[in-house]
């Protein structure tokens, strides 16, 4: 059973929501509005930033939109990896995935802008730049460094499938007599043949007249496992590609072999060459892999607090007067009564565009051209309202 994520609600409201004004006041009553049974409301750290004109808040908005899905899908993209290179471990997943080196519930709890990285006083065009491409960059490294990692696990998945598979797949290096296989014929070569040991009886019975000029009688047993015979058996060149043709046909599987003196030592070397290569860099992802988790996960959420502080610019506009709270619920069945018990509450703060019907129920009557849920959401709230959780 794969255990319950919580969900974190970010917001902003003006502070007229309490008669007082006052930030403390409207973070109370925030908190009141959730419930402890649905979560719990914290004050969340957002600057003020340099505020262009109002046709570039409504493109920053947009471009931040789509800034923020990149940036989680990115974050999404390293878990995928870290979770893939540690084998499903929850305990050591759990271990790696820290946001400069906090658990990302702390890091949350106690969001500081970076302001050195990401200097306020910078424009919102610049600081939005700037994200993304330490966004691109986190994912350039963390695709290429992982995609090495899956090549030299592939390559020595098949070195060791060779060295441990059945008579069909595996190296034959150290199982064939170099004196069974007939080398350097103008005319004749022998062909080794892994049979199904099902099919044993009938190779025997038949091999001799699948194609033309099989030497007579030449099938010479060569090993056996539990699944296939290997057989050695000749024929003359000129018909080598109609009996190799055939014996597929008859699910009799061709496995090429040319012997190489010191074949069986070359090939031990190799495996363990690329069993070393494996190591170095699974290691080597791991690590890149904790440290862009970290990364992905502070630009994210600072492309958020700039969609927060856009969106309440937006909203509420000047000069600024709001109250910005994280709230964390245990689940998205939590987090959907917060949403709920917040939405009954400030629906008013949306005009027009937010009402309820006769019942009482919170309706929506005409949110077009708004900002609100975020990029592709058909929900319209009436404060700056964004939900996000880490798979």
């Amino acid at each position: 059973m794969s255990k319950t994520t919580p969900k974190y609600l970010l917001l902003s409201l003006p502070t007229s929501v309490v008669p007082s004004h006052h930030a403390d006041d409207a973070l109370e009553a925030i908190s009141t509005t959730v419930s402890a049974e649905n979560g719990s409301a914290a004050p969340f750290s957002i600057p003020e930033f340099k505020i262009g004109t109002l046709d570039a808040l409504v493109q920053q908005a947009d471009e931040l939109a789509k800034l923020e899905s990149q940036c989680q899908g990115v974050v999404a993209k390293v878990a995928d990896a870290l979770r893939n290179i540690l084998d499903g471990d929850e305990a050591q997943i759990e271990r790696m995935m820290v946001v400069n080196d906090k658990p990302v519930d702390q890091y949350l709890r106690t969001f500081q802008w970076n302001k050195v990285k990401y200097r306020a006083d910078k424009s919102l065009a610049e600081l939005i730049d700037l994200l993304h491409k330490e966004g691109a960059s986190i994912d350039n490294d963390i695709r290429f460094k992982y995609s090495q990692y899956n090549q030299v696990k592939n390559t020595l998945a098949t070195l060791q499938r060779k060295q441990t598979g059945n008579l069909s797949t595996k190296s034959l290096a150290s199982i064939v007599d170099p004196r069974t296989v007939v080398q350097d014929s103008e005319y004749i070569e022998t062909h080794l043949i892994a049979v199904p040991n099902s099919q044993e009886k009938e190779f025997l019975k038949n091999y001799e007249t699948v194609a033309p000029m099989v030497v007579p009688r030449s099938a010479s047993l060569v090993a056996s496992d539990n699944e296939f015979t290997l057989y050695a058996v000749t024929t003359f060149k000129k018909h080598s590609v109609e009996f190799v043709h055939k014996a597929r046909e008859n699910k009799w599987i061709p496995r090429d072999f040319k012997y190489v003196e010191g074949g069986k030592e070359e090939e031990r070397k190799e495996v363990e060459r690329v069993g070393g290569d494996e190591r170095k860099v699974w290691g080597e992802t791991l690590r890149l892999g904790r440290t862009a988790w970290s990364e992905a996960v502070m630009v994210w959420i600072h492309v958020l607090v700039l969609r927060v502080f856009v969106e309440t610019v937006l909203r509420y506009g000047l000069p600024l007067d709001f109250v910005s709270a994280l709230v964390r619920t245990p689940s998205s069945k939590q987090a959907d009564k917060a949403k709920k018990n917040l939405d009954d509450k400030y629906s008013y703060l949306a005009g027009n565009a937010f009402g309820r019907d006769k019942k009482g129920r919170v309706q929506r009557d005409d949110p077009q051209d708004m900002h609100g849920a975020g990029e592709g959401s058909a929900e319209y709230t009436p404060y700056v309202f964004y939900e996000f959780e880490f798979n």
